[in-house]
């Protein structure tokens, strides 16, 4: 295995690098401040996008810095994942970056699911838009009334009716809801209570604008909004869509789940050893020119040690990432389940550790809105339970060892 990154790929991170110094990082601390405005109301129908974001958006556009994610050398950078995962860590340096080259979750999973899952319509009336930045979409899978962990907990249903569909149910941790260009839900839902555990649930796009969405609320991560992107409830109460809606066919969902989560699961965790990274620079910033009793900070209880754990763990994590991001390009993502479910543990948990050191480092200063750190750890501990829990990656990689001994 070479873990050497292509030609292609080291090109376009120098671009990325210097759009990230020029543009982004100067952008940061206005678009921070405006989170922060914003936050103050947690009604989404007031949320607006500064105008430097869609400056910003063509900027990268134009310098072709754009839909780095999508393996199609015609509407994305062509990339395999072992060539994006470098690009997605130095975007995931800032919190508002992803977004700027239309890298952003949830919209990655959901093109990707069209792209590989649509139909030519499905793809014409969806994917285009949403390749072009001029719409934003959300996945509805999470719902209050169930335990989620378990996803064939899903009770939220998708009834045939005619050349129609009704959906109703209740979802929320919809990431995106309240963004003020949302227009697309991709909705999973059950579809056949009756049919083989994993062939129960299916997938339909629905247009946020139809009869019966109702967004009920933003819910605070953390504390927070996260306006203009906002987490929010919503129920739909027959919701009536066309059956050409449908993703693939009816029982479909969990085989589109699967191919959809692989590879953004290894976006999300070579974003969390960019903010990782981010927050061992600014610790070190501070801990070296801030003194207390005399000393510098990197002087005092340890921290040195702390320094030297934190560059470890990052080390280690990025080695993991790309290792499974190597495999999925090699054998796919359904036999790289071990290191997917790996990676999404370790990853957020190390992004976790780093950044409460960071916090700690800064003192106030940490746990304010002045630095991303808050943003990091918030980033970090959701992580750690979206996509699936802690615990059910480990209980998957603990299955997969188990069987592979067992076989031996």
């Amino acid at each position: 295995m070479n873990f050497e990154y292509s030609k292609k790929s080291q090109e376009l991170l120098a671009q990325l690098k210097k759009f990230m110094s020029e543009f982004v990082m100067p952008y940061e601390e206005t678009f921070m401040a405006e989170t922060r405005r914003l936050n103050l109301s947690d009604d989404w129908r007031t949320w607006q996008l500064l105008p430097q974001t869609d400056e910003l958006k063509n900027k990268a556009r134009t310098a072709g810095l754009w839909n780095l994610f999508l393996p199609d050398e015609q509407l994305g950078a062509g990339l395999s994942t072992l060539e994006y995962a470098p690009l997605a860590e130095e975007m995931g340096r800032s919190l508002v970056a992803p977004e700027l080259f239309n890298c952003n979750a949830p919209d990655t999973g959901n093109m990707e699911v069209l792209y590989h899952y649509g139909s030519d319509r499905q793809k014409e009336r969806w994917l285009q838009p949403l390749l072009d930045g001029k719409i934003r979409s959300v996945f509805c899978m999470t719902e209050p009334g169930v335990a989620s962990s378990d996803a064939t907990n899903m009770a939220a249903t998708i009834r045939q009716d005619g050349d129609d569909l009704i959906i109703n149910g209740r979802k929320w941790w919809a990431t995106g809801i309240g963004h003020p260009n949302a227009r697309l839900i991709v909705f999973m839902g059950l579809s056949d209570a009756k049919a083989p555990r994993h062939e129960r649930h299916s997938m339909v796009l629905v247009p946020v604008s139809t009869p019966g969405v109702n967004i009920k609320r933003m819910l605070t991560a953390c504390g927070d909004y996260d306006p203009p992107y906002g987490h929010g409830e919503v129920h739909f109460e027959n919701v009536r869509v066309p059956r050409e809606n449908l993703l693939v066919g009816s029982g479909q969902g969990f085989a589109i789940a699967q191919g959809r989560l692989g590879p953004g699961r290894i976006h999300h965790c070579m974003r969390c050893i960019g903010a990782a990274e981010r927050a061992l620079e600014l610790t070190i910033a501070r801990a070296t020119t801030r003194q207390a009793f005399g000393r510098p900070l990197v002087q005092l209880g340890g921290n040195r040690e702390r320094i030297a754990q934190a560059r470890m763990a990052i080390d280690q994590a990025r080695l993991l990432a790309l290792y499974t991001a190597w495999k999925i390009d090699q054998v796919g993502g359904r036999d790289s389940m071990t290191e997917i479910s790996a990676i999404k543990v370790v990853a957020p948990n190390v992004l976790q550790r780093v950044v409460d050191m960071a916090m700690q480092i800064h003192g106030g200063a940490g746990v304010c809105g002045d630095f991303p750190l808050m943003g990091f750890y918030t980033q970090a501990r959701t992580l750690r339970l979206a996509d699936g829990p802690d615990e059910v990656h480990m209980g998957m990689v603990s299955k997969l060892e188990l069987e592979r001994h067992a076989a031996s």
